[in-house]
């Protein structure tokens, strides 16, 4: 490419630009550099019929806040630009999304639009993934979109459908889409969201390819697959249920033949239960337990008798005597779908009557954020570490220290065992949810407090906006919480930064004085400021502006997440 600098009257944006549009871009991140700096990074253009125009492919953005600059001062400098040759669309529509990816994220939906474009101009799907560095199956999901209706699309471009519910609706017909968009629109109803959407799609029962016995291809009905490519359901329940009734019966015949004294299929959701059970080998008449979900999984239990027949066979003391067939189960006193109405009409009692007792929902919601369920799932921050260097900083810091003080009397009012590991990361078992929650009701509405504040500690996002928004509403100083170590020294390399960090420890003078002097000299002079040695005057207290509430930075340059994310919720948290 030729780069020159070109004239901002000569400059247009090109219709091929993924970005393109009549409105005009938000801007405002990058106006305040624009003004201060110019331009910097060249513009992407291509000749536009006459020798003296241009279309810009990519670099609107960067385009409308020159000519926002131009207009505050009255005269435009010419912009840095890189021209292409010319060539056919799809090479500018390529270029102006890799362009656009290495800085401000297209979204999913104008991807799509690129993408369908490409594939008009006749690039395939594995080229668009070797050209973007994805992969094929991305590029799917991506133009699985093609398969909603465009006001749907446009509805999760505005960040109004959750990426659960689009991935549920690109397995919906066109007249379930219209339907359900119907039901978004009306500001009377409920259009089903997530998981309901799923029941709601497959009329109350969507099972899933994964739990199929038999091979898919033998599944004559239609299967539907979601936006990712990663799930898919049969469409037709009860075709599923022949042919996976048929692989059970197929299955049982496989273990008589096997040896197994006796293959026992119990009834759609009827459980095992392990307790019930003791474990015993073949040889001494152990059978085998089969169990089917109402979601059509199944399970096979090797090597069971009951109780009651496991002590029959020790009382008869003959080893290797076979153990008496018991008689069949009984049909369980309620069928699948009487179990579920069932189901379904106590949990609208029970969840409408925990609206009045509010601290039981507090304990309840509590024990569903430490255990998890089938519902929820809650994960501890992980604090990764980047280097070995920021693990060692990190463990042996005072506010860690204390919070894993916290941590263990937390686990001491919930009667664990194990008192050196988080509360939260539970794996959603029943019993044990139901035992938390049982403590937690015995427990008084200040050590359920407590307990609620070290979960909510403990999954609180590294990094994100809520830390700076909560550190900053506790007026939180971190005087008592940190003190420059050595991890800090060495990872402080930045010379602009050192002299600066050095004008706030040791004043304006001495770190113009320094200014031109290696880091290393500098990051001593600090340490000798804070330690008070080599004749320098002591500085107590001293944090630097990235580690105060709130956060601020040592220069213009930005690449400061941490103010970022401060920027973006200080005006809900600050009066003006």
């Amino acid at each position: 490419m030729q780069l020159a600098h070109v004239s901002i009257d000569q400059l247009s944006v090109s219709a091929i630009n993924m970005r393109h549009s009549k409105r005009a871009p938000d801007i405002s991140d990058i106006l305040p550099s624009v003004r201060a700096r110019g331009v910097l990074v060249p513009l992407l253009i291509r000749p536009n019929g006459t020798p003296d125009s241009f279309e810009i492919v990519a670099g609107r953005r960067r385009y409308f806040a020159a000519k926002t600059v131009a207009d505050e001062r009255g005269e435009a400098e010419p912009l840095p630009c890189a021209i292409m040759e010319e060539g056919d669309d799809a090479d500018a529509l390529e270029a102006s999304l890799i362009e656009n990816i290495a800085r401000l994220d297209p979204d999913e939906v104008a991807q799509w639009e690129t993408f369908t474009r490409l594939i008009k101009e006749g690039r395939g799907i594995a080229d668009i993934a070797a050209t973007f560095g994805l992969t094929e199956p991305q590029v799917k999901r991506i133009l699985a979109l093609g398969d909603l209706l465009p006001k749907i699309r446009e509805a999760y471009r505005r960040e109004e459908i959750d990426t659960e519910t689009v991935r549920h609706l690109t397995m919906a017909s066109k007249a379930q889409q219209k339907d359900w968009l119907a039901l978004f629109c009306d500001p009377d109803s409920r259009a089903p969201r997530g998981w309901q959407l799923k029941q709601w799609l497959f009329g109350g029962q969507s099972i899933s390819t994964k739990v199929a016995l038999f091979p898919i291809e033998d599944y004559p009905g239609l299967i539907v697959s979601d936006l990712f490519g990663e799930d898919s359901y049969f469409a037709d329940a009860d075709l599923f249920w022949q042919k996976q009734n048929e692989a059970i019966a197929a299955k049982r015949d496989a273990y008589i033949e096997a040896g197994w004294p006796e293959v026992v299929a119990l009834e759609p959701g009827q459980y095992f239960h392990s307790w019930d059970y003791e474990k015993t080998p073949k040889k001494k008449g152990g059978k085998v337990i089969i169990t089917v979900s109402q979601r059509g999984e199944v399970e096979c239990h090797e090597g069971y008798l009951s109780r009651k027949e496991a002590r029959r066979a020790r009382a008869q003391g003959e080893a290797d005597e076979e153990v008496e067939p018991p008689a069949n189960p009984s049909r369980p006193e309620l069928s699948g779908p009487m179990q579920n109405y069932v189901d379904l009409h106590r949990h609208a009692a029970v969840r409408t009557a925990l609206l009045d007792h509010t601290g039981v929902a507090l304990r309840l919601m509590v024990a569903h954020a430490i255990v998890g369920s089938s519902l929820w799932t809650v994960r501890p921050e992980p604090q990764r570490a980047a280097n070995e260097t920021v693990a060692a900083s990190i463990a042996a810091c005072k506010a860690e220290a204390v919070f894993g003080e916290k941590q263990r009397e937390v686990l001491t009012l919930l009667g664990s065992v194990d008192e050196d590991g988080p509360v939260t990361g539970g794996n959603g078992d029943d019993f044990a949810l139901a035992s938390v929650f049982a403590r937690l009701l015995a427990l008084p509405d200040d050590d359920v407090l407590r307990v609620l504040a070290l979960v909510m500690a403990e999954t609180l996002c590294t990094g994100s906006a809520i830390v700076e928004a909560l550190g900053n509403h506790l007026g939180l100083d971190m005087r008592g919480h940190w003190q420059a170590d050595d991890a800090f020294f060495e990872l402080l390399r930045d010379r602009q930064v050192a002299t600066e960090i050095l004008a706030d420890v040791g004043g304006r003078l001495v770190a113009d004085g320094n200014a031109s002097q290696k880091v290393k000299t500098q990051k001593k002079i600090i340490r000798d400021f804070l330690c008070g040695e080599n004749g320098r005057q002591k500085v107590d207290g001293w944090l630097p502006r990235w580690m105060a509430f709130p956060v601020s930075s040592y220069t213009n340059r930005g690449g400061l997440r941490t103010a970022d994310q401060w920027a973006k919720v200080q005006t809900l948290f600050v009066s003006r």
